[in-house]
């Protein structure tokens, strides 16, 4: 199949993203690095900059003009965040600085007050730092214990292991989505009602799935679930933490300060309403009303649609990447028609480094990540020091994946 004959949603979308249209070396720009960030559609630019031109004022503690209509856009954009995950309640959406602080705020509120010593924390080896570290330091203070659901022959979510693991003791299961590594799509519901069954609280990192398919966390039923914004279109400093409201409710404040509080006396205060609760101090206003747009802009395009594309170029590549001689991808392999993982590919080529291939691609104007990805715990699983990758979104097309091959191609000539 030609896929390079077919109009596709890329087609239609490319003109919403200037940066695309620059050059790199004097070579076209092609962007493959998408699992560390997104690339920012116009709309979502021009709503931050709308605010500080027209609407910048602080949020909540004004009657003027300008500050009513900042909280209406900052609030407004919490609405669509709401809408776009299927959220029962507003309430649910706590703003954060990025998916790594949302996770903070559950470890250090929960965590630290729930959990006890011999407790048990199920984590699995593929989990990005930010769903690692939290939990080894909450671990330390509280004498929990960690344990990790490994892998199976296809490096997939071992389940089988994970159903071992679970007992009376296990308090806690805090799991990836989809790996930002592997590009394995893991099981969540399946893995939430096997932990409910225990009467065990979970957490979901969607960071690689919000961006790509429909998320609706009342049918998954997790506990809780974190986003970024910079990896779906929005920009950096905003993600979010949903959680159930009688969750959050129970939970303790993670900071205190201004916005947090109904009232402060010399010798107490008391908490605001959700979900301000969570929200200390001035917000990223800005930032948050960006998501908003970026929330609209993925809508539009609609979830499914973007999640059938980007099946089809995972396909694409992979048919490509797997006529390679030795080259290594990790990860389970995706069905013919594209189905079973993310459009990313993590890689190594025997005898040549990834932060080599990555330079030299660099060179032709074609952008990859080499390194760990935010995963040691994985790459010593599978003993490898790091890993090439690329990872693609809905603005990415089958030509560039035909460039990116010659390139790479080239590119493993040069060093053999």
């Amino acid at each position: 199949m030609i896929f390079t004959q077919i109009k596709t949603i890329a087609d239609e979308v490319r003109k919403d993203f200037p940066i695309l249209h620059q050059k790199i070396h004097d070579k076209p720009l092609i962007y493959f690095d998408n699992a560390a960030t997104s690339q920012k559609p116009k709309m979502v630019i021009d709503a931050l900059c709308h605010y500080y031109e027209h609407d910048n004022a602080n949020v909540h503690r004004g009657a003027h003009t300008l500050s009513s209509r900042a909280t209406d856009a900052y609030e407004g954009a919490r609405d669509k965040v709401a809408k776009f995950i299927n959220a029962k309640s507003r309430n649910e959406i706590i703003y954060a600085r990025n998916a790594s602080e949302a996770i903070n705020i559950v470890a250090y509120t929960w965590g630290l007050n729930t959990l006890k010593a011999g407790d048990e924390i199920i984590l699995t080896v593929m989990e990005h730092h930010s769903n690692i570290v939290p939990w080894q330091i909450i671990a330390e203070k509280t004498g929990a214990v960690i344990k990790y659901v490994e892998l199976t022959p296809t490096q997939e979510f071992d389940f089988n292991h994970y159903q071992s693991l679970l007992s009376d003791k296990t308090k806690l299961v805090s799991v990836v989505h989809i790996s930002n590594t592997l590009g394995c799509i893991n099981p969540v519901e399946s893995i939430i009602n096997l932990a409910h069954q225990y009467d065990i609280k979970i957490l979901i990192d969607a960071c690689q799935s919000l961006p790509h398919l429909p998320i609706d966390v009342q049918k998954m039923d997790c506990d809780w679930l974190v986003g970024s914004g910079h990896k779906m279109c929005a920009t950096t400093g905003i993600g979010f933490l949903y959680g159930k409201e009688d969750l959050l409710t129970a939970m303790p404040p993670f900071m205190g300060g201004g916005e947090m509080i109904a009232d402060v006396y010399l010798d107490h205060f008391t908490c605001g309403e959700l979900p301000h609760k969570f929200e200390a101090g001035t917000p990223a206003i800005g930032e948050a009303i960006a998501l908003g747009a970026a929330v609209d802009y993925l809508t539009k395009i609609g979830m499914d649609n973007i999640h059938h594309y980007e099946e089809e170029l995972t396909a694409y590549l992979f048919k490509q990447l797997n006529e390679i001689p030795d080259l290594t991808i990790y990860g389970n392999q995706p069905t013919s028609n594209g189905k079973g993982r993310a459009a990313l590919a993590a890689f190594n080529v025997t005898g040549i480094h990834g932060s080599d291939l990555a330079t030299l691609l660099d060179q032709e104007g074609i952008a990859i990540r080499s390194g760990h990805h935010c995963t040691q715990p994985l790459h010593r699983y599978l003993n490898i020091s790091g890993s090439a990758r690329a990872s693609l979104y809905f603005y990415n097309t089958f030509a560039e994946i035909d460039t990116f091959i010659i390139a790479l191609k080239e590119t493993i000539a040069f060093f053999k």
